[in-house]
């Protein structure tokens, strides 16, 4: 089945054109309303007193192109159908409407559809008297041997540049040749981990194997000129800049950091800070995205952009638009930081031996880093799959501390309370804390004179007023909560049976009452045992042993 929202695939790019109009933030785009095969987003605010400037394509690299239009950038843009060039008729269409005395300019990617659609509708509005320019943006360094190479996202850039022109009143001729000499300034390579999938057609296995990312794919899917066996992502950014780099020499330059539309906010923040770190980092001078500006439907992939930077280059990229899909530039510079001290609650405790409390904290530990693979498992059934890797992180802390001979293992209180301090600290999410508070109200309890069976249970008391579960909501309480109450009355076999018997009575239970796993439906808990319970029983049996 495909995996897209939509009605009627053939009305998939006419419904999306609307979503798009209807949203512009400036509230200045109109689709033209000439015949329902004929896709025209223009300028609604358009004159006809400056030099038009006119692109498209195939729809499914939004926001390209008609995300582009508006003051500064595109008088208008033509939307074929997904990954097909518009037709001759539409692109006349739009030449003629927005189309005055000073000209227009008509700026296509290199493929030979849009070259030959373009070219001929071009042609054929002469015949109508109006003055028309063509150029061709060919910015993919991919195949260093092909004598066509592919436009792909440095075609935003020439947007940009071409409109600036256009916006300050130049004649066609000049705008001609500055967008001309922006197209010869740009260079461009992309990468993808996974191909795009087309609206409509089936969930196919992709070609790119796991593991694998390739490089120098088109825009359309098209195969790569080659793969690289990694996912790190300094190695792949390593990888793009070296050609890029070669292109450019030690030119200033502006990089577009382009995501290809399946890559997630986070990817695309790492990507740009390994930019940031590689051998153009002193080349730098603007940073435009990370975002979609020529995106491939829902690649897992980005592509980066270089155009080397003259005066009038900069100025225009630097000048404000009025588009739904422009990101405005951003000067670069190195990471800024300011110091600042860290605030901390610090538990006072001195180091102190204690081989039978040593023991117990090294069995709890090195069982929690043991089970992390198993419990991230279960979790990843009911919840995000990561409580092994979240005890885990706690346990290598205080087993860490413990080797380190820094924890005061002859001092319950100090124990217990340093134990809650670093879990806080290094567990994160609300396991972390919850774990926290359990041992920082028992440090607490036995510091005010409790027996530690009783102080253990006390802390229990404060987890579960703050966390709001409760025995029987199928959490790590249905096994810990029988557990303390046996071992408060001196019985760890029975302690070690009823954290087992609490743990597996989880399986059964098929309603969570807290956690993730309260979002999940019975189906899926059914039979599935709490990650958080098994870690209990299990810490418990290792003691016992």
């Amino acid at each position: 089945m495909s995996r897209f929202f939509f009605n009627d695939r053939k009305q998939l790019v006419n419904d999306a054109i609307e979503g798009l109009v209807l949203s512009a933030p400036h509230g200045n785009l109109v689709k033209l309303d000439i015949d329902p095969a004929i896709r025209i987003v223009a300028r609604g605010d358009w004159d006809k007193s400056r030099v038009a400037v006119i692109s498209g394509g195939g729809s499914g690299h939004e926001p390209a192109h008609a995300g582009f239009v508006g003051k500064g950038m595109l008088t208008a843009a033509v939307c074929g159908d997904l990954f097909a060039s518009p037709s001759v008729d539409a692109v006349l269409n739009a030449i003629v409407a927005v189309t005055g005395d000073r000209g227009c300019l008509l700026i296509v990617k290199n493929y030979t559809g849009d070259r030959l659609n373009f070219g001929l509708a071009a042609e054929k509005a002469k015949r109508y008297g109006l003055k028309v320019e063509m150029v061709i943006v060919a910015d993919d360094i991919a195949l260093p041997d092909n004598k066509q190479p592919r436009g792909i996202a440095g075609t935003a850039l020439v947007h940009k540049i071409a409109g600036y022109a256009a916006e300050q009143g130049k004649s066609l001729c000049e705008v001609r040749d500055i967008a001309q000499k922006a197209c010869d300034s740009v260079f461009s390579l992309g990468v993808a981990m996974e191909t795009c999938n087309l609206p409509g057609s089936d969930d196919e296995e992709g070609r790119i194997k796991h593991g694998q990312v390739e490089l120098g794919l088109g825009i359309h899917g098209e195969p790569g000129a080659s793969t690289v066996d990694s996912h790190n992502s300094k190695t792949i950014v390593d990888t793009l800049v070296a050609p890029l780099k070669e292109k450019v020499g030690d030119a200033r330059v502006a990089v577009l950091i382009n995501n290809l539309g399946g890559v997630s906010a986070l990817e695309m923040a790492l990507l740009t800070k390994e930019l940031a770190h590689s051998a153009l980092k002193d080349q730098i001078a603007y940073l435009i995205g990370p975002a979609p500006l020529v995106s491939s439907l829902d690649m897992k992939g980005f592509s980066l952009s270089l155009l080397t930077l003259n005066a009038g280059f900069e100025a225009a990229l630097k000048e404000e638009v009025e588009t739904v899909g422009w990101q405005k530039p951003v000067a670069f510079a190195p990471l800024k930081t300011l110091k600042h001290g860290k605030i901390h609650d610090s538990v006072e405790a001195t180091p102190s031996d204690n081989p039978q409390v040593k023991a117990l904290v090294a069995t709890a530990t090195q069982t929690l880093i043991h089970l992390e693979n198993r419990l991230n498992a279960l979790d990843a059934k009911i919840g995000d799959g990561d409580t092994g890797s979240t005890f885990a992180e706690g346990a290598r802390d205080i087993a860490q501390l413990l080797a380190q001979n820094a924890l005061p293992l002859n001092n319950t209180a100090q124990l217990l309370q340093l134990i809650g301090e670093r879990l806080a600290t290094v567990m994160g999410g609300s396991s972390g804390v919850l774990m926290s508070i359990f041992f920082t109200a028992a440090g607490q309890s036995v510091q005010d004179g409790k027996m530690l069976p009783d102080a253990l249970l006390n802390g229990l008391k404060q987890m579960k007023h703050y966390g709001g579960a409760d025995l029987g909501d199928r959490t790590l309480i249905d096994a810990l909560q029988p557990a303390l109450e046996a071992l408060r009355d001196r019985d760890l076999s029975a302690a070690i049976a009823a954290a087992k018997e609490g743990a597996a009575r989880t399986a059964t239970m098929q309603k969570a009452g807290a956690g993730r796993s309260s979002y999940v439906n019975k189906q899926n808990l059914d039979g599935v045992t709490d990650p958080g319970a098994v870690a209990i029983a299990e810490v418990f049996a290792a003691i016992g042993q």
